[in-house]
Protein backbone atom coordinates (compact mmCIF):
# COMPACT_ATOMS: atom_id res chain seq x y z
CA UNK A 1 0.00 0.00 0.00
CA UNK A 2 1.26 3.36 -0.84
CA UNK A 3 2.29 5.78 1.88
CA UNK A 4 2.74 8.93 0.49
CA UNK A 5 0.25 10.65 1.67
CA UNK A 6 0.11 9.23 5.02
CA UNK A 7 3.42 9.72 5.21
CA UNK A 8 2.82 13.72 4.62
CA UNK A 9 1.30 13.57 8.20
CA UNK A 10 -1.57 16.12 9.06
CA UNK A 11 0.73 19.06 8.79
CA UNK A 12 1.73 19.09 5.66
CA UNK A 13 -1.67 18.04 3.52
CA UNK A 14 -3.00 21.60 5.31
CA UNK A 15 0.14 23.68 4.57
CA UNK A 16 -0.11 26.85 3.25
CA UNK A 17 -3.76 27.05 5.26
CA UNK A 18 -2.55 28.56 8.76
CA UNK A 19 0.61 29.96 7.80
CA UNK A 20 2.16 31.65 4.51
CA UNK A 21 4.32 29.33 2.54
CA UNK A 22 8.35 29.24 2.68
CA UNK A 23 10.35 31.09 0.38
CA UNK A 24 11.47 28.74 -2.53
CA UNK A 25 15.39 26.84 -1.62
CA UNK A 26 18.01 27.71 -3.92
CA UNK A 27 19.46 25.09 -6.02
CA UNK A 28 22.81 25.42 -4.87
CA UNK A 29 22.78 26.70 -0.82
CA UNK A 30 25.99 28.81 0.15
CA UNK A 31 28.27 27.09 1.96
CA UNK A 32 27.89 28.09 5.48
CA UNK A 33 29.72 26.51 8.93
CA UNK A 34 25.65 27.53 11.08
CA UNK A 35 24.33 24.14 11.82
CA UNK A 36 20.69 24.02 10.37
CA UNK A 37 18.17 24.89 12.29
CA UNK A 38 14.90 22.77 12.98
CA UNK A 39 11.87 23.33 11.32
CA UNK A 40 9.66 25.74 13.81
CA UNK A 41 6.72 24.58 15.88
CA UNK A 42 3.56 25.18 14.20
CA UNK A 43 1.84 27.80 16.65
CA UNK A 44 -0.50 27.39 19.09
CA UNK A 45 -3.21 28.14 21.65
CA UNK A 46 -4.99 27.86 24.35
CA UNK A 47 -8.93 27.48 24.36
CA UNK A 48 -11.63 26.50 26.72
CA UNK A 49 -12.27 23.05 26.43
CA UNK A 50 -15.91 23.70 26.65
CA UNK A 51 -15.72 25.60 23.83
CA UNK A 52 -14.85 22.56 21.21
CA UNK A 53 -17.32 20.34 20.06
CA UNK A 54 -16.43 16.81 18.55
CA UNK A 55 -16.33 16.34 14.72
CA UNK A 56 -19.19 15.60 12.69
CA UNK A 57 -17.13 13.63 10.38
CA UNK A 58 -15.31 11.57 12.12
CA UNK A 59 -15.31 7.88 10.76
CA UNK A 60 -14.54 6.41 13.99
CA UNK A 61 -17.60 5.30 15.75
CA UNK A 62 -16.48 3.60 18.62
CA UNK A 63 -13.47 4.78 21.23
CA UNK A 64 -12.10 1.73 24.04
CA UNK A 65 -13.09 3.46 27.57
CA UNK A 66 -10.08 1.35 28.80
CA UNK A 67 -8.13 3.42 26.41
CA UNK A 68 -9.52 6.73 27.17
CA UNK A 69 -9.02 6.55 30.91
CA UNK A 70 -5.59 5.17 30.61
CA UNK A 71 -4.71 8.21 28.77
CA UNK A 72 -6.88 10.30 31.14
CA UNK A 73 -4.36 9.46 33.96
CA UNK A 74 -1.47 10.35 31.95
CA UNK A 75 -2.60 14.02 30.97
CA UNK A 76 -3.72 14.16 34.64
CA UNK A 77 0.50 13.61 35.88
CA UNK A 78 1.89 15.26 32.59
CA UNK A 79 -0.75 17.43 30.98
CA UNK A 80 -2.20 17.67 27.60
CA UNK A 81 1.47 17.00 25.21
CA UNK A 82 0.20 17.00 21.86
CA UNK A 83 -2.74 19.76 20.87
CA UNK A 84 -5.72 19.10 19.18
CA UNK A 85 -6.64 20.11 15.63
CA UNK A 86 -9.93 21.79 15.75
CA UNK A 87 -11.38 24.82 12.71
CA UNK A 88 -13.96 27.73 13.86
CA UNK A 89 -17.21 27.05 13.95
CA UNK A 90 -19.91 29.67 15.04
CA UNK A 91 -20.39 29.48 18.79
CA UNK A 92 -16.74 28.16 19.22
CA UNK A 93 -14.49 25.18 18.02
CA UNK A 94 -14.55 21.80 16.34
CA UNK A 95 -12.49 19.11 16.06
CA UNK A 96 -10.04 18.08 13.45
CA UNK A 97 -8.04 15.36 15.02
CA UNK A 98 -7.60 14.58 18.10
CA UNK A 99 -11.17 12.96 19.26
CA UNK A 100 -9.66 10.49 21.91
CA UNK A 101 -7.22 13.12 23.49
CA UNK A 102 -10.28 15.24 23.45
CA UNK A 103 -12.01 12.84 25.53
CA UNK A 104 -9.42 12.05 27.77
CA UNK A 105 -9.08 15.89 28.30
CA UNK A 106 -12.47 16.01 29.39
CA UNK A 107 -12.31 12.68 31.91
CA UNK A 108 -9.22 14.35 33.29
CA UNK A 109 -10.93 17.62 34.13
CA UNK A 110 -8.75 19.83 32.22
CA UNK A 111 -10.58 23.58 31.97
CA UNK A 112 -8.10 24.84 29.05
CA UNK A 113 -6.43 22.96 25.94
CA UNK A 114 -3.66 24.00 23.09
CA UNK A 115 -5.18 23.98 19.90
CA UNK A 116 -4.15 24.19 16.03
CA UNK A 117 -6.12 26.44 14.82
CA UNK A 118 -6.87 25.35 10.87
CA UNK A 119 -8.73 26.45 7.97
CA UNK A 120 -10.61 23.65 6.21
CA UNK A 121 -14.08 22.73 4.46
CA UNK A 122 -15.87 19.53 5.28
CA UNK A 123 -14.25 17.85 2.73
CA UNK A 124 -10.60 18.58 4.34
CA UNK A 125 -11.49 17.34 7.61
CA UNK A 126 -12.97 14.47 6.44
CA UNK A 127 -9.99 13.36 4.65
CA UNK A 128 -7.72 14.44 7.78
CA UNK A 129 -10.09 12.37 10.29
CA UNK A 130 -9.35 10.04 7.70
CA UNK A 131 -5.82 10.31 7.89
CA UNK A 132 -5.46 10.60 11.20
CA UNK A 133 -6.65 6.73 12.27
CA UNK A 134 -5.61 5.41 9.46
CA UNK A 135 -1.80 6.76 10.57
CA UNK A 136 -2.29 4.65 13.71
CA UNK A 137 -3.60 2.20 11.82
CA UNK A 138 -6.47 1.45 14.45
CA UNK A 139 -9.39 2.56 12.53
CA UNK A 140 -12.02 -0.57 12.24
CA UNK A 141 -12.42 -2.25 8.70
CA UNK A 142 -16.21 -0.62 8.87
CA UNK A 143 -15.57 2.78 9.91
CA UNK A 144 -12.89 2.66 7.49
CA UNK A 145 -15.04 1.95 4.51
CA UNK A 146 -17.85 4.14 5.65
CA UNK A 147 -15.46 7.56 5.54
CA UNK A 148 -14.69 6.38 1.99
CA UNK A 149 -18.08 5.65 1.05
CA UNK A 150 -18.95 9.67 2.80
CA UNK A 151 -16.41 11.22 0.75
CA UNK A 152 -18.19 9.88 -1.87
CA UNK A 153 -21.43 10.43 -1.34
CA UNK A 154 -21.14 13.90 0.22
CA UNK A 155 -18.33 14.95 -1.97
CA UNK A 156 -18.69 13.55 -5.25
CA UNK A 157 -15.14 11.75 -5.43
CA UNK A 158 -14.76 8.75 -7.24
CA UNK A 159 -12.70 5.77 -5.97
CA UNK A 160 -9.29 7.09 -7.99
CA UNK A 161 -9.91 10.33 -6.41
CA UNK A 162 -10.18 9.13 -2.64
CA UNK A 163 -7.18 6.61 -2.96
CA UNK A 164 -5.10 9.44 -4.38
CA UNK A 165 -5.78 11.83 -1.83
CA UNK A 166 -5.50 9.16 0.78
CA UNK A 167 -2.65 7.60 -0.51
CA UNK A 168 -3.89 4.03 -0.96
CA UNK A 169 -4.38 1.80 -3.89
CA UNK A 170 -7.69 2.25 -6.21
CA UNK A 171 -8.35 -1.42 -5.01
CA UNK A 172 -8.21 -0.91 -1.62
CA UNK A 173 -11.02 1.82 -1.35
CA UNK A 174 -12.99 -0.71 -3.89
CA UNK A 175 -12.27 -3.68 -1.54
CA UNK A 176 -13.31 -1.49 1.38
CA UNK A 177 -16.46 0.16 0.02
CA UNK A 178 -17.76 -3.31 -0.64
CA UNK A 179 -18.16 -4.48 2.66
CA UNK A 180 -20.65 -2.45 3.50
CA UNK A 181 -22.47 -4.52 1.14
CA UNK A 182 -22.42 -7.24 3.83
CA UNK A 183 -25.76 -7.95 6.01
CA UNK A 184 -25.72 -5.27 9.17
CA UNK A 185 -25.63 -8.01 11.67
CA UNK A 186 -22.36 -9.03 10.17
CA UNK A 187 -20.90 -5.55 9.72
CA UNK A 188 -21.18 -5.58 13.25
CA UNK A 189 -19.55 -8.81 13.87
CA UNK A 190 -16.67 -7.34 11.64
CA UNK A 191 -16.72 -3.74 13.25
CA UNK A 192 -16.19 -5.25 16.62
CA UNK A 193 -13.42 -7.78 15.33
CA UNK A 194 -15.22 -10.73 15.67
CA UNK A 195 -14.55 -11.74 11.92
CA UNK A 196 -11.52 -10.09 9.88
CA UNK A 197 -11.95 -7.97 6.86
CA UNK A 198 -10.06 -11.78 5.35
CA UNK A 199 -13.45 -13.39 6.15
CA UNK A 200 -15.43 -10.43 5.51
CA UNK A 201 -14.32 -11.25 1.38
CA UNK A 202 -14.56 -13.96 1.39
CA UNK A 203 -18.58 -14.24 2.70
CA UNK A 204 -19.37 -11.65 0.18
CA UNK A 205 -19.04 -14.60 -2.45
CA UNK A 206 -22.24 -16.17 -1.14
CA UNK A 207 -25.55 -15.46 -1.91
CA UNK A 208 -26.53 -12.39 0.37
CA UNK A 209 -29.17 -14.71 2.20
CA UNK A 210 -26.48 -16.57 3.23
CA UNK A 211 -23.81 -14.27 3.84
CA UNK A 212 -25.05 -13.92 7.75
CA UNK A 213 -25.53 -17.40 8.50
CA UNK A 214 -21.86 -17.97 7.45
CA UNK A 215 -20.53 -14.95 9.34
CA UNK A 216 -22.09 -16.49 12.12
CA UNK A 217 -20.37 -19.74 12.00
CA UNK A 218 -17.48 -18.62 11.78
CA UNK A 219 -18.00 -16.39 14.98
CA UNK A 220 -19.51 -19.37 16.49
CA UNK A 221 -16.07 -21.57 15.48
CA UNK A 222 -13.25 -19.08 15.43
CA UNK A 223 -12.57 -20.47 11.69
CA UNK A 224 -9.63 -19.16 9.86
CA UNK A 225 -9.52 -17.58 6.73
CA UNK A 226 -8.57 -20.42 4.68
CA UNK A 227 -11.11 -22.78 6.51
CA UNK A 228 -14.23 -20.41 5.98
CA UNK A 229 -12.69 -20.25 1.78
CA UNK A 230 -12.98 -24.45 2.15
CA UNK A 231 -16.58 -24.06 3.76
CA UNK A 232 -17.80 -21.06 1.50
CA UNK A 233 -16.87 -24.12 -1.70
CA UNK A 234 -18.64 -26.56 -0.03
CA UNK A 235 -21.64 -23.79 0.12
CA UNK A 236 -21.32 -22.75 -3.00
CA UNK A 237 -21.35 -26.64 -4.81
CA UNK A 238 -24.70 -27.84 -2.53
CA UNK A 239 -26.26 -24.50 -3.40
CA UNK A 240 -25.62 -25.53 -7.03
CA UNK A 241 -26.36 -29.07 -7.07
CA UNK A 242 -29.61 -28.10 -4.80
CA UNK A 243 -28.20 -30.34 -1.75
CA UNK A 244 -29.80 -28.64 1.09
CA UNK A 245 -27.61 -29.08 4.10
CA UNK A 246 -24.99 -27.91 6.85
CA UNK A 247 -21.42 -27.92 4.96
CA UNK A 248 -18.71 -29.17 7.19
CA UNK A 249 -15.39 -28.61 7.23
CA UNK A 250 -12.71 -31.17 6.04
CA UNK A 251 -11.23 -32.98 8.91
CA UNK A 252 -7.80 -31.31 7.79
CA UNK A 253 -7.35 -28.45 5.55
CA UNK A 254 -4.75 -28.86 3.09
CA UNK A 255 -1.82 -26.39 2.83
CA UNK A 256 -0.26 -25.58 -0.36
CA UNK A 257 2.71 -25.64 -1.60
CA UNK A 258 5.21 -22.88 -0.89
CA UNK A 259 5.82 -22.03 -4.62
CA UNK A 260 2.34 -22.07 -5.37
CA UNK A 261 2.09 -19.65 -2.42
CA UNK A 262 4.76 -17.34 -3.26
CA UNK A 263 3.48 -17.31 -7.06
CA UNK A 264 -0.12 -16.28 -5.28
CA UNK A 265 1.04 -13.63 -3.67
CA UNK A 266 3.04 -11.77 -6.00
CA UNK A 267 0.19 -12.46 -8.56
CA UNK A 268 -1.97 -10.86 -5.74
CA UNK A 269 0.42 -8.06 -5.92
CA UNK A 270 0.43 -7.05 -8.83
CA UNK A 271 -3.25 -7.11 -9.89
CA UNK A 272 -4.13 -5.87 -6.58
CA UNK A 273 -6.70 -8.07 -5.99
CA UNK A 274 -7.03 -11.58 -4.64
CA UNK A 275 -5.97 -14.37 -6.53
CA UNK A 276 -6.25 -18.01 -5.72
CA UNK A 277 -3.90 -20.35 -7.21
CA UNK A 278 -5.12 -24.00 -7.79
CA UNK A 279 -1.90 -26.31 -8.79
CA UNK A 280 -1.63 -30.43 -8.04
CA UNK A 281 0.79 -32.12 -10.67
CA UNK A 282 1.12 -29.70 -13.41
CA UNK A 283 -2.39 -29.31 -13.83
CA UNK A 284 -4.60 -26.36 -12.16
CA UNK A 285 -5.99 -23.18 -12.87
CA UNK A 286 -5.84 -19.33 -11.69
CA UNK A 287 -8.29 -17.38 -10.08
CA UNK A 288 -8.53 -13.46 -10.20
CA UNK A 289 -10.82 -12.04 -7.95
CA UNK A 290 -12.96 -8.56 -8.93
CA UNK A 291 -15.54 -6.70 -7.08
CA UNK A 292 -16.77 -4.45 -9.16
CA UNK A 293 -17.63 -3.48 -13.24
CA UNK A 294 -14.55 -0.49 -12.49
CA UNK A 295 -12.33 -3.42 -10.54
CA UNK A 296 -13.00 -5.54 -13.98
CA UNK A 297 -12.04 -2.88 -16.39
CA UNK A 298 -8.95 -2.45 -14.60
CA UNK A 299 -7.63 -5.63 -14.87
CA UNK A 300 -8.72 -6.04 -18.55
CA UNK A 301 -6.42 -3.16 -18.85
CA UNK A 302 -3.52 -4.49 -16.74
CA UNK A 303 -3.86 -7.99 -18.74
CA UNK A 304 -3.66 -6.14 -21.80
CA UNK A 305 -7.12 -7.04 -22.77
CA UNK A 306 -9.88 -4.99 -25.13
CA UNK A 307 -13.31 -5.49 -23.79
CA UNK A 308 -14.93 -3.65 -26.48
Amino acid sequence: MSKSALGRGLGALMKGESAPKAAPTPAVAPPSSEPKASPAPEPFQEVDLIRIRACAFQPRRTFSDESIDELADSIRVQGLLQPLVVRSVEGGFELIAGERRWRASQKAGLVRVPVVLKVADDRKVLELALIENLQREDLNPIDEASGYAQLARQHGLTQEEIARQLGKKRATVANAMRLLSLPEEARTLLRDGIISAGHAKVILGLAESDQLRLAKRVAEEKLSVRQTEELAAQWQSATATGHIGRPNLPSAVSHPDAHVVDVQNKLQERLGTKVLVRYRKGVGAVEIRFFTDDDLERLLALLGVNAD
